[in-house]
Parts: structure tokens; C-alpha cells; sequence
């Protein structure tokens, strides 16, 4: 009978000890929704109070810890929230490579460069198909001038992700500083179809513009030059001429309206680019996501369309978008229904 009462006492313990656990952790998840909120609204102090009520009901919970190192940072102390994304990752849980990747971030802000570039590689080693962690990489290499590396983030992160417009504004962006000036000009292209019309957009149509006024890096050259890659690249060479000639050409043409002499110009580009892709055998990601992709631009009927979409700031191309509205569908349709090949 005692072994009984004793039995039936421990149940208790256990049962009362369970349900105080359980009232914790409610506890907890609606102090962090309480914090969340403040976060959104900017009032990072309240709402690094919340997540630390948070942790002092419960201990272990990995999404407070994450959640407050997160505010810490918006608030300028993300230093201080390292020890808390530590333990996240430490937990091994779905939030590791967030944390990671906030981590990251962390150390980039802080500028400790190779802190950062490890966190990403931790991240990217704990969750390859996290692509943020690609991104964010590729931007530490990119400030710091390692356009190569940069360079193989950016498409790691757009195979993730395609429609990241970040990520293929950063392709662009460093392959110019390369003089890969196609690469650049289709990067730029792919960015302005998924955001035509923000303050980054009239910067991305502004380096198309310099590209094909002659294409030039911090100032060297001028109009109509052909620059040659300083890596003796075959390939990029005959692109890069490929500019100048399709300028040059379009220079012989009188009267043309500047969207009309836009238009004349990539076309001309994206096919000979097109047609280099059909002679190679041993094509990577550039000829077969950007090169193959406006190829089948330049053979459609949507070029016109496209010219005013990635120009679509001025009064002259925003009249034109708005009397062929059937056109811009139909580019719309196109895009949608198009595949782009890795």
C-alpha cells in the first residue's frame, strides 16, 4: 500500500511538473509574438524585454534566443546577440542556418571579414539550398573585391533562386567590374524584367547605357572601344567586340529614336551571343541561363516590349507601355512560360 501511495505521489510530481513545463513554454511563445510585434513597429527595447521574459520562463527555447539576436542587431548591438545565435546553432535545429547566416551579418557590419566568410561556409555546409547564405557571401567578396568568388555566390544563389533580384543585380555588378560586358549587360536585363521600376532600376539601366557607350571600367577607354578581357578570354573577346559592333552599327543608322536605337542594339547583341552559345560544347552557366535565355528574346517578337520594360522610368516608354498594353502581356506571358536552363 505505501509502494502505491508513493507511486501515486511521484505521478503527481511528474504531472504538476509537466503541466508548470507546458504553462512556461505557452508563456514563452506569446511573449516572443509580443516582442516579434514590437520588433516591427521598431521598438527594439521593449522588445528585447520580451524575448528575455521569454528566456526566463523558458530556458531552451531556441526561437527567443534567435529572435533577440536579431533585434540586437537591428538595434546596433549585434555583438551582443553572437552568444545567443551560438547556442541556436550549437542546438542543431531548423534555425541554424538562419543563424548562421545572421552570424554572418553580424561579423560583416563588425568588419571582420574572414569571421564572416566562415559563418557563411559553416552556414552553407549546414544547409546548402539556404540562399541567402550564397547572397550574403557573395556580398563580402564583392566589397572586398574578390569578384571571382563573388561571382560563383551569385550563381549559386540564382540557381536557388531565380527570381532574386538582389542576386542577379550582384552577377551584374561583378562581372562588370571583370570586363565580362555582356555577362554584365544580360545580368542587368534579367534584374530589370524581375524590377523595372525602383530606384535600383533606373541605376541598373543607367550601367547598361555606360556598357554600351563603350563599355568601360573607371574610366578607361572611350566611346566605341573595344575592350579586350585582360584575361585573354576567347569567348569574352568576341562579346565584348560584339558591343562595339553592335554600337557602331546602330551609329549608321539615321534618325533612330533612342528606343528604336536601344532596341536595334540588343538585339543585335543577344543574338551573337546566341550564336556563340550554339557553337560551344562545353557550356556553364552563363551560356546556358543568359545567353541561350535572350537569344530566344532576340528571336521573339517581344523586343520592342522589352526595351520600354527595362526603360519604363521615362514619360516617352511609360506612354508606349500604356497604348500597347497586349504587347507588354504578351512579354509578361513569355517570360512566365519560358524556361532558362542551368
Amino acid at each position: 500500500m505505501k509502494t502505491i501511495c508513493k507511486l501515486l505521489v511521484t505521478l503527481s510530481i511528474i504531472m504538476a511538473c509537466g503541466g508548470a513545463f507546458a504553462q512556461n513554454s505557452e508563456n514563452a511563445q506569446l511573449l516572443i509574438k509580443q516582442g516579434t510585434q514590437l520588433n516591427d513597429e521598431g521598438k527594439y527595447a521593449e522588445a528585447i524585454e520580451k524575448y528575455n521574459e521569454a528566456l526566463k520562463a523558458d530556458p531552451e527555447n531556441h526561437n527567443a534566443e534567435f529572435e533577440l539576436a536579431y533585434t540586437l542587431y537591428l538595434s546596433g548591438k549585434g555583438v551582443d546577440g553572437i552568444p545567443y545565435l551560438e547556442k541556436v546553432i550549437a542546438a542543431n535545429t531548423s534555425l541554424t542556418a538562419g543563424a548562421y547566416d545572421l552570424l554572418g551579418t553580424i561579423y560583416d557590419k563588425d568588419d571582420k571579414k574572414d569571421k564572416a566568410i566562415a559563418a557563411y561556409n559553416a552556414g552553407i555546409k549546414a544547409n546548402p539550398d539556404y540562399q541567402r547564405l550564397h547572397y550574403n557571401l557573395g556580398l563580402v567578396y564583392f566589397r572586398h573585391k574578390q569578384y571571382a568568388e563573388a561571382e560563383s555566390c551569385a550563381i549559386d544563389a540564382i540557381k536557388l533562386d531565380p527570381k532574386h533580384a538582389s542576386s542577379q543585380r550582384m552577377y551584374a555588378l561583378v562581372c562588370f567590374h571583370q570586363n565580362k560586358r555582356v555577362p554584365a549587360l544580360l545580368g542587368f536585363c534579367s534584374f530589370l524584367l524581375l524590377e523595372p521600376n525602383s530606384s535600383r532600376s533606373a541605376e541598373a539601366f543607367g550601367n547598361i547605357q555606360h556598357i554600351l557607350q563603350g563599355g568601360v571600367i573607371k574610366g578607361v577607354g572611350g566611346p566605341n572601344t573595344i575592350i579586350l578581357s585582360s584575361k585573354g578570354d576567347q569567348a569574352m573577346n568576341i562579346l565584348n567586340m560584339a558591343i562595339s559592333l553592335s554600337v557602331i552599327a546602330a551609329d549608321r543608322q539615321k534618325n533612330l529614336s533612342p528606343e528604336d536605337r536601344l532596341e536595334m542594339e540588343l538585339r543585335s547583341i543577344f543574338k551573337i551571343a546566341g550564336e556563340q552559345s550554339e557553337q560551344r560544347t562545353d557550356k556553364d552557366f552563363f551560356w546556358k541561363y543568359y545567353a541561350d535565355y535572350f537569344y530566344k528574346v532576340a528571336q521573339s517578337d517581344n523586343v520592342p516590349a522589352f526595351t520600354r520594360l527595362i526603360n519604363s522610368s521615362t514619360a516617352d516608354n511609360a506612354n508606349w507601355i500604356k497604348d500597347h498594353q497586349q504587347q507588354m502581356a504578351d512579354l509578361d506571358n513569355w517570360v512566365k512560360t519560358t524556361v532558362r536552363g542551368f
